[in-house]
């Protein structure tokens, strides 16, 4: 026999059962995540204190209790946790067999299109990134003799026609330097996954940043110095947390704008996989940028291979920085609009017993 309480937790979508004066009864884990309050924090408060909806719901919540009939809302903003509003869809039904219970599903529209596409995706990157491989491979030879046969034609020519050997030379490496790119992103180790303090990390890129790519930014740091250690690869997280910074110091004003470097620790945010197993990401970091914000067309496939804002953007970095958050097992998202971009990586810690002495 199936254990209720098993099901209920392994609802994907953030669930929310309420009594007959909307006061919250159980929340499953996705919506503890969802609202940013652990069921123990949630029980006995009204349910609209946590979830905050655009649109009339409550007296809709009513209706559907008075009359013991399910609702389903299409389209609506829904805010929870402190977090920015985001489009769900909502479902009401009546718990049979209670007296006025209802149980609240909220289905983030933007996760359910990347739960749904997630596959297909990732295969059609893993293909992509594969035949560039194989490009960047046979490519860089002919390159290499391209820019040489140049460079010797460049010895006994006019200085005008000097101008069109150095285009050469420089359009041949330009077309080198993507193809190391897409050979990095295809060639890139598991992670060495060991204890890591994660503020370490940070401080290593804020100070490499701020002597080359952002010297022209203000970079602030806001830690939670009572944040645990990670689980994790030192370097390629430390690569990570510079793509981020790189990314968003490239967007920035020529004069210059402001990074906020914020950690916290968010105990009950917990990502549930396909195959209904979850894992625990408390770490927090956030990387946010005053910055003009990502273009609303590419913004749902920021992180796949080739998919850039910049004109001259090769579209590789977020897309590695994705793959290596996830072989972390991690999660990484973001929220964009003009004036504030946040990139946010969720981490495992460390797990109890493992020892910590040697923290990178």
């Amino acid at each position: 026999m199936i254990d209720d309480a098993a099901i209920w937790a392994s609802l994907p979508v953030p669930a929310i059962l309420v009594d007959a004066e909307d006061r919250i009864v159980s929340l499953n884990t996705a919506a503890e995540g969802f609202v940013n309050t652990s069921m123990r924090s949630a029980a006995g408060r009204g349910v609209w204190e946590l979830v905050e909806v655009d649109s009339p719901i409550s007296r809709a919540f009513a209706r559907a209790r008075e009359n013991s009939t399910p609702l389903f809302v299409n389209e609506a903003q829904v805010g929870a946790g402190g977090r920015d509003p985001v489009l769900c869809a909502l479902q009401v039904a009546p718990l049979i067999g209670t007296l006025g219970h209802m149980i609240l599903l909220i289905s983030p529209r933007e996760l359910a299109g990347r739960m749904t596409q997630s596959h297909s995706v990732k295969s059609a990157a893993q293909s992509a990134i594969g035949m560039a491989e194989m490009l960047a491979h046979e490519i860089k030879n002919p390159l290499a003799g391209i820019t040489g046969a140049a460079q010797l034609l460049s010895m006994n020519l006019t200085p005008e026609d000097l101008e069109l050997t150095d285009l050469i030379v420089a359009e041949s490496r330009r077309i080198v330097k993507l193809l190391e790119q897409v050979e990095q992103f295809g060639n890139l180790l598991a992670p060495d996954l060991r204890p890591v303090n994660i503020h370490d990390v940070l401080d290593r890129a804020r100070r490499s940043a701020l002597l080359g790519f952002g010297a022209h930014m203000k970079i602030v740091e806001d830690y939670d110095p009572s944040l645990p250690l990670a689980m994790g690869d030192p370097d390629q997280l430390l690569q990570v947390v510079l793509n981020l910074i790189k990314n968003a110091s490239e967007a920035a004003d020529p004069k210059g704008g402001t990074i906020r470097i914020h950690t916290f620790f968010e105990h009950s945010f917990s990502l549930r996989r396909s195959d209904g197993t979850g894992q625990s990401l408390p770490l927090q970091i956030e990387i946010i940028d005053d910055g003009p914000g990502i273009p609303e067309a590419i913004r749902e496939e920021i992180f796949d291979p080739f998919v850039s804002g910049r004109e001259n953007g090769t579209g590789l970095g977020l897309a590695l920085v994705s793959k290596i958050v996830s072989d972390h097992g991690g999660w990484i998202s973001v929220t964009s609009q003009p004036g504030r971009t946040v990139f946010r990586l969720s981490l495992p810690r460390v797990p109890r017993g493992t020892p910590t002495e040697e923290a990178i």
